[in-house]
């Protein structure tokens, strides 16, 4: 987590939609996440290409506005 960050406004964990694709080592894509009471988009980096639509979960921070993206499917489904 950045400095910049307080614990509560980190968005390590926050699930997401990817707005832009990622294209693995070959660039990011843009997230769409809810956080501090809104929405706010961030530069997103996978190891893998992930398309656009995919629901992520965040599992790290680059600073400011990028952070780590993976896939994510919901454990408990349509519940």
């Amino acid at each position: 987590m950045n400095a910049e960050e307080s614990a509560g406004d980190s968005p390590v964990g926050c699930i997401g939609v990817l707005l832009t694709g990622t294209r693995g080592g070959g660039g990011p894509g843009e997230v769409l996440l809810r956080i501090r009471g809104g929405s706010e988009t961030f530069l997103a980096f996978s190891d893998e290409p992930l398309p656009k639509g995919a629901t992520v979960l965040v599992v790290d921070s680059r600073g400011a506005r990028a952070v780590d993206v993976t896939p994510w499917t919901d454990p408990f489904g349509d519940l």
